[in-house]
């Protein structure tokens, strides 16, 4: 089951109006070009521009005027329609252009001229004085007749001059094949092994011999050395492997390297430093992705912005949303909350369970034997709470509560008490988009029974960690967890629209035993009640295998229920076998741990990675520590902390999937307002996010034109137009936040 659906848009319906209708010419095995006109030797025609760009012949090049005072790159464009595009067939995407004053960035792009308005191939070169030439080759994912070669350059505050010529859009080239980029064939997590942890490395390649390694420290000395491991093919990969385990050596430092086969890891520490540094940048990352509240400086440097969606224009707001046409009579004010993922909804289904694994990184602090809740303490995050004597991690935590408890339908509506299951935009927009300039309507969807019960076990799990803080909000909280309840059980099965993805994600469900199962099994830790105590124990689920292959996601939340029951003090009947239930599980991840040469607890059926692996890697992770938790066998403690080095960088592609962290990271997630590879003067995502990870379905554009016929891991990569492989989402860093915190705390 796919995550979400988001669309990157190449323009707004201002672009589509500027549509010709001349014959374009079409592609085949033969080379052919497909724009009219590149070169401006006479006219300017069939080339169009928005209606405030004042553009005509110089020199024979086209040049513009492009104003000042613009809010988005498309806001001021030139292009050119109808043009022919052929699946699988690769072009060369070629121009000349110049920008006075220089310094100036022009988003070219190659995609379709009507909604949704993908775009399929893109480049925001700087531009110079005189002039440089551009080429690039990419292939099409679609057929389409209507696809579109445009210039957006507005977005500026001041006018400014572009000329360009030779425009050309070359069909039946030779295909450019895409080879990232992997570095050394010696895969280390880049950024920290514990000193007294499990320390695993992955060796690619031909040889099928054992083979020698050394551990050198950042002198170059040689500290330890061994023999690797043949592994054979790597399915994950289709990659020849060895591993290395260095673990007996127990040194501490910075700059260290593996050396084997000639080839020398890129550096990484050992140290618990990283991962107490770690838990917080994964955990500051909500902070800048508050809906509601101006993002500060002084809290984050470089990210200060403007509240978004607050009713000052150009939003339309959230403080009176009204539901989509049809649904309802009344609006709401659902101000607050974090933007979901890169675009600018919020949705209750994906809020519910990274609001839980929030809360539950702090209620770990407090309960398992490793936790310490000093390192979640008041103070830690910096945000505008601090200071108020309740632990950062809950505040945060809050603003997103908030959000969810004003989703709930009013009283004496039809369907009172159950919760709306999102709010976004009625159309997408386009990249780059801060909040604040976001100026699409905004409604609220149908009320569903997911969301409802994410609402009812998130609600009653804050009550019963925000009571020692806040009386008064915990009661608030429990009181709408049992009217949720209440409403979830009159209404079963109001499921989410699987259609209704424009504008937002669809977050398809069609079945929410998983989340009866978990909103029951809060409602009982918190008020001890026989009513939810006999709806644990009665579920199908309370017995069934609910861990599988795939783990704990929003559309899979029976886990989230059955690891609170058996960490959370209680006295269900049958405690002890949940509690099995979970060692048993983690048995079955450390068992697909020691089958990976990469070495995480993930093999998806089919070697088909899923949209957002990285968070099922590591919730997957999140149960095999919670076996620690519940044991304290070392087994699972290291099997969990060795699930962090995929995310690391012991990976086929050797990269770390967290921004920040490590020689090479991932830093161009798909984000509207995180957006620095379109737009220099905005900032790429805050140290510690998450990127998504390898999709094997890769489902956008610019995937498919790089990524076609890739093998699991290698489904990937780092661009903001892949929505697909390398989103940021809340859900997927509220995995990342919970095991860091476990990391730290074994240091």
């Amino acid at each position: 089951m796919k995550r979400r659906g988001t669309t990157l848009l190449a323009a707004t319906a201002l672009l589509a109006a500027a549509l010709t209708t001349l014959p374009a010419g079409q592609a085949g095995a033969d080379e052919v070009e497909q724009v009219r006109n590149g070169t401006f030797d006479t006219t300017t025609e069939p080339w169009w521009t928005t209606s405030n760009v004042t553009a005509g012949l110089s020199d024979g090049r086209l040049c513009a005027d492009v104003p000042g005072g613009t809010t988005n790159r498309w806001d001021a464009a030139v292009g050119q329609n109808d043009i022919t595009l052929v699946k699988g067939e690769s072009y060369k995407f070629a121009f000349t252009a110049s920008g006075s004053p220089e310094g100036q960035v022009a988003r070219a792009i190659v995609g379709l001229s009507v909604a949704p308005y993908d775009t399929y191939y893109e480049i925001s070169p700087e531009l110079s004085g005189s002039g440089n030439s551009y080429a690039y080759t990419f292939t099409s994912p679609v057929d389409t007749t209507q696809g579109q070669v445009a210039f957006q350059l507005g977005g500026g505050t001041d006018a400014w001059h572009f000329c360009m010529d030779d425009v050309s859009l070359l069909g039946g080239v030779p295909p450019e094949v895409y080879q990232p980029d992997t570095g050394p064939r010696v895969r280390v997590n880049q950024v920290a092994y514990l000193p007294d942890g499990p320390k695993n490395a992955t060796l690619v390649t031909a040889s099928t011999a054992v083979l020698p390694w050394q551990l050198r420290n950042a002198a170059g000395t040689v500290v330890a050395h061994g023999r690797t491991v043949p592994r054979g093919t790597d399915t994950a990969s289709a990659q020849n492997v060895q591993s290395i385990d260095f673990g007996s050596y127990r040194g501490r430092g910075e700059g260290f390297t593996l050396v084997a086969d000639g080839e020398t890891s890129r550096p990484f520490d050992i140290s618990a430093a990283a991962y107490q540094q770690l838990r917080l940048d994964s955990l500051k990352y909500y902070y800048t992705q508050r809906s509601g509240i101006p993002i500060r400086d002084e809290l984050r440097p470089g990210y200060a912005r403007p509240a978004g969606h607050l009713n000052t224009a150009p939003n339309q707001g959230d403080a009176n949303v009204p539901c989509q046409p049809g649904l309802c009579d009344y609006t709401l004010d659902v101000t607050g909350g974090w933007y979901d993922a890169g675009d600018h909804g919020k949705y209750v289904v994906n809020g519910g369970i990274s609001t839980w694994e929030l809360l539950s990184t702090y209620e770990r602090s407090r309960l398992a034997p490793t936790g310490r809740p000093a390192a979640l303490r008041d103070g830690t995050l910096a945000i505008p709470e601090s200071g108020n004597k309740v632990p950062d991690v809950l505040d945060e935590a809050r603003w997103e509560l908030e959000f969810l408890l004003k989703m709930q339908v009013p009283d004496g509506q039809p369907l009172a008490g159950m919760a709306h299951d999102k709010v976004h935009d009625a159309q997408w927009t386009g990249l780059p988009l801060l909040p604040s300039q976001d100026p699409q309507k905004r409604e609220l969807h149908a009320p569903t029974t997911q969301a409802t019960l994410n609402l009812a076990a998130t609600a009653a799990q804050a009550a019963r960690l925000y009571r020692p803080y806040d009386r008064e909000f915990a009661a608030k909280a429990l009181t709408a967890a049992r009217k949720a309840w209440t409403a979830a059980l009159a209404h079963p099965a109001v499921y989410p629209d699987p259609n209704d993805g424009t504008g937002g994600g669809a977050y398809p469900d069609d079945d929410a035993t998983d989340e009866f199962y978990w909103a029951a099994a809060e409602l009982y830790l918190t008020t001890g009640e026989r009513q939810f105590a006999d709806q644990v124990t009665d579920s199908p689920l309370n017995t069934a295998d609910i861990f599988g292959a795939l783990g704990l996601d929003w559309s899979r939340t029976a886990a989230a229920g059955r690891l609170d029951l058996a960490t959370v003090p209680n006295r269900l009947p049958g405690r002890d076998r949940i509690r099995r239930s979970v060692i048993e599980a983690a048995n079955t991840y450390l068992t697909t741990l020691r089958t990976q040469p990469y070495g995480m607890p993930y093999a998806p059926p089919g070697n088909l990675y899923d949209w957002g692996s990285n968070s099922q890697i590591l919730n997957n992770a999140h149960i095999i520590a919670t076996a620690y938790d519940l044991t304290g066998a070392t087994k699972y403690r290291d099997g969990a902390l060795q699930s962090m080095d995929y995310i690391l960088g012991r990976n086929a592609l050797n990269m770390s999937y967290v921004t920040g962290y490590g020689e090479a990271n991932s830093h161009n997630e798909h984000s509207r307002w995180y957006a620095h590879e379109l737009d220099p003067n905005l900032p790429n995502p805050p140290k510690g996010t998450l990127a998504g990870g390898a999709n094997s379905s890769i489902q956008d554009p610019y995937a498919q034109s790089k990524l076609l016929g890739c093998v699991g891991q290698f489904c990937y990569i780092d661009d903001i137009q892949s929505w697909s492989t390398n989103e940021t989402a809340v859900n997927w860093n509220a995995a990342l936040a919970w095991m860091a915190s476990f990391a730290a705390y074994q240091g």
